[in-house]
């Protein structure tokens, strides 16, 4: 059994080459990690569209409706950032029940990576910062009301607070929200997570770790979640466009083994999603995406799972 990644076509629409948002890194990051030898194409498993009563569980029916139709308040496309087109929503809901597979995966093998998600801005009713479905909050709801699982807790590594997440699970005893972001970031109204962690600008690789260690030997024995959802954004990086931290490529991947290391030496299961990332260079942005899978493959290894 090879380490599970989830992966689709879809997640690569026809885009606009000279918009922010670098659409094409996720065709790209497949292309990454097959030319680097880490999968085959066909080893990758293909999600299904997310189900409407599924994606309903953390949106309000009528804003899924009228984005799905292309209908969307001019607010609301200002707040989102994106072109509206059929491909693009889509790719959206291909997305979301992507990261509903990895969980799956995640929960069957104990470890899964997703070739997207985090897409943690979305909002109950409406989008935001590029963020249409908030599919870390539509898997907690998922698996919470199935019984899959008693307590998930979602570790988010993004540079940008995940406010959708903590507001739209505010009220899931059962979901623990945890957001490490740099302090001085979008969004400029932050929400309350269950453990906000805010981090100065500048903050390099060593400090970052111990941040990340310290949090997590605490955290894990006292909530004891059922599954990790873990948002390995790279926004973090020294290079990123929107981004003020200073991690390198090294300090990338101690961090994703740190976390993944973290839950699985405690038999908690864990789910990866890419979160951000944003570089002119989109080659470059792959590869730096690519380390969680990497550093994914390397715990899976060593750990015989």
């Amino acid at each position: 059994m090879s380490l599970p990644l989830i992966y689709h076509d879809d997640y690569s629409p026809a885009f606009p080459q000279d918009h922010r948002f670098p659409m094409d890194k996720f065709r790209l990051l497949r292309d990454y990690l097959v030319d680097s030898g880490l999968t085959r194409d066909v080893q990758l498993m293909r999600p299904e569209l997310c189900p409407a009563d599924i994606l309903a569980l953390a949106h309000d029916p009528s804003y899924i409706s009228r984005y799905l139709s292309g209908d969307l308040s001019r607010e609301d496309q200002r707040r989102l950032g994106l072109p509206w087109s059929e491909a693009l929503a889509r790719r959206t809901i291909r997305a979301v029940g992507g990261s509903l597979l990895t969980a799956e995966q995640a929960l069957t093998h104990g470890l899964a990576c997703h070739l997207a998600g985090g897409t943690h801005h979305a909002h109950y009713d409406y989008p935001a910062g590029f963020c249409i479905f908030n599919d870390l909050a539509v898997i907690s709801q998922y698996l919470l009301q199935s019984g899959r699982v008693g307590k998930v807790l979602i570790f988010d590594c993004d540079v940008h607070q995940g406010d959708g997440t903590a507001r739209i699970l505010a009220d899931t005893e059962d979901a623990i929200t945890v957001s490490l972001h740099c302090e001085k970031n979008f969004p400029a109204r932050k929400a309350q997570s269950d453990w906000d962690i805010p981090l100065p600008m500048g903050m390099g690789d060593a400090d970052y770790l111990n941040v990340v260690d310290d949090l997590l030997n605490y955290l894990l024995p006292f909530y004891k979640p059922d599954l990790v959802l873990y948002d390995a954004g790279v926004d973090v990086h020294k290079d990123d466009a929107l981004g003020y931290l200073q991690l390198t490529d090294q300090g990338l991947a101690n961090r994703d083994e740190a976390v993944l290391r973290h839950c699985l030496g405690r038999d908690i299961p864990v789910m990866g999603v890419i979160g951000g990332g944003y570089s002119k260079d989109r080659h470059a942005l792959a590869r730096r995406h690519g380390i969680l899978h990497h550093s994914a493959q390397k715990v899976w290894n060593d750990m015989g799972l």
